[in-house]
């Protein structure tokens, strides 16, 4: 009898532990939950398109006609999706391509920066023919990245091996130029009073480009040895970096010249691409936890959805209104995530 007096003190003490515990645990993760934001427990509005297997699509780009255009980097080529249909046209750029960035142009086309190649290619968009820009003979090798078009209509660019350039397509005439720190330009973008920066990933840095001179800038973020990878202007030109190493989104404020900086949600987390938007949400593909990251910069409130196929490795994002496009170069598929906004509105 003594013993089983025993053990239901033991039970009775132990439960009330457990109880505590469980509350103080419950009560942690609230508070960890308000700090960052949210994880969504139900899934999220993801649409999955397949591409041919082998493609490993790096970067993608939404038309207005609504299609999309992707680089099938490994096979050496453009493709371009019809969501509606799932239809696939696939378009190859030429031997020895190796294609990473594409955007649309002004004038429809699609413009790639085809690494293989060391080459501007660009892609007409009724009669898929393809034109190629070379670089100049005395720049080999420039590990082509990223393009966006300025005012003026002229194409600029990054390469990681230390360069960056501009192509006025009308005219066929091409400039190029050493960046600052030698290897890393990555990301480039304009702002709305036509401004141009560029992200370093090697050197660290965010460049601010001279149109007219061509010469770089730096703007040093608050974080050392981030690795400012992709970069993109808000609508009220501010400009938003994703940091690399540093597992961080920033924002430089030129007309303050005053950074702030937000670490994302999850251990080591690694931000890769961003995005913003037409509402200036901000976001970002975050490689630690395969995740698809919601920024709200009003709020400062970060939101998690988990990708729906494991190591999707989006290496870039691009969106239209209620829409984010996302290419998932590990898995040979591009994913849509459409607001519930957006789904709801019918769009």
């Amino acid at each position: 009898m003594l013993e089983i007096g025993r053990e239901r003190i033991v039970r009775t003490v132990n439960n009330i532990l457990g109880t505590v515990l469980a509350l103080s645990v419950a009560s942690a993760l609230a508070i960890a939950a308000l700090a960052i934001g949210s994880v969504h427990a139900q899934p999220p509005s993801f649409d999955i398109f397949p591409v041919p297997t082998g493609s490993a699509p790096h970067d993608v780009a939404p038309a207005a006609d609504g299609t999309v255009w992707y680089t099938a980097q490994a096979q050496g080529m453009a493709g371009r999706l019809d969501p509606r249909s799932g239809k696939i046209e696939k378009i190859p750029l030429g031997d020895g391509s190796a294609p990473h960035g594409v955007i649309v142009g002004p004038d429809r086309a699609a413009w790639i920066t085809d690494g293989g190649l060391n080459a501007i290619v660009r892609v007409d968009p009724k009669t898929l023919a393809v034109t190629r820009f070379p670089l100049p003979n005395e720049r080999p090798d420039a590990n082509l990245n990223t393009a966006v078009f300025d005012r003026q209509g002229h194409l600029w660019f990054t390469g990681q091996s230390g360069i960056y350039g501009e192509l006025d397509p009308k005219r066929g005439s091409m400039r190029v130029f050493d960046a600052p720190r030698g290897r890393g330009p990555y990301g480039i973008c304009v702002t709305p009073d036509g401004s141009l920066y560029f992200a370093s990933l090697a050197g660290s840095y965010l460049g601010r480009i001279d149109p007219v001179s061509g010469a770089a800038q730096v703007i040093e973020p608050p974080t050392p040895n981030q690795g400012a990878r992709r970069v993109w202007s808000d609508s009220k030109g501010r400009v938003w970096l994703s940091e690399w190493n540093a597992g961080k989104v920033g924002v430089f404020d030129p007309s303050t010249r005053r950074w702030r900086e937000w670490r994302l949600p999850g251990e080591d987390p690694h931000a890769y691409a961003i995005f913003v938007d037409d509402q200036d949400i901000v976001w970002l593909s975050e490689w630690s936890g395969n995740a698809l990251v919601r920024f709200d910069p009003r709020a400062e409130r970060f939101d998690v959805f988990a990708l729906p196929r494991a190591h999707a490795n989006v290496r870039q994002m691009m969106g239209r209104p209620g829409e984010v496009w996302l290419s998932g170069s590990g898995i040979d598929h591009l994913l849509r995530y459409r607001s519930r906004a957006a789904a709801a509105s019918g769009e």
